[in-house]
């Protein structure tokens, strides 16, 4: 057993001594695969070859005169371009947690509070449907039948066979018969 131990430790410095590669050198390229592609382009970037053309089509100036014009007013002939510039939050987090305040409120009775946070779920995540039925509920809870009714067909628009979409059509068949008995 004795003798088996120093031969042991011959063997794995053998093989870790096997397993190192040599050093290239100061002045030697390492090894690579593509090493000939390498060579034709003398140190070209190889990005070159997936360059992508940004520039626009020949005509573009002429077909869309108003593409290039600044949002900023400098150009007074250009079409209006105000909204390009408006920013809206996006975030479709913040409005499920306003959703989830506003039911709160709803079933508290607090039709306002529960109004102010649909209204800021919109803010977040335009055309959510809950937040429009939402909406819709207050509104007409609130005896704004004109607004709700807004509220209800924008709901149906986003999700015509919805869950609520029975309920809204109701809704909105009843402030129908009510405007319309006024």
């Amino acid at each position: 057993m004795r003798r088996a131990v120093p031969v042991l430790i011959v063997l794995v410095c053998a093989w870790a001594f096997a397993q190192q590669q040599p050093d290239p050198g100061p002045n030697q390229v390492p090894p690579r695969s593509d090493q000939r592609d390498r060579d034709k382009e003398a140190g070209e970037s190889s990005s070159r070859d997936t360059r992508i053309d940004l520039s626009p089509p020949r005509d573009d100036a002429k077909n869309h005169p108003y593409s290039s014009s600044s949002p900023d007013g400098e150009d007074a002939d250009a079409a209006d371009n105000s909204d390009v510039t408006e920013f809206h939050p996006w975030d479709p987090h913040k409005a499920l947690k306003d959703n989830e305040v506003a039911d709160y409120y709803f079933k508290q009775k607090n039709y306002k509070a529960a109004l102010s946070r649909y209204s800021e779920a919109l803010v977040y995540k335009e055309g959510d449907a809950a937040a429009n039925l939402g909406m819709a509920r207050c509104l007409e809870k609130l005896n704004q039948p004109e607004e709700a009714r807004a509220h209800y067909e924008a709901y149906l628009k986003i999700l015509p066979n919805g869950p609520s979409a029975k309920e809204a059509r109701r809704a909105l068949e009843k402030l129908k018969r009510t405007s319309a008995a006024k």
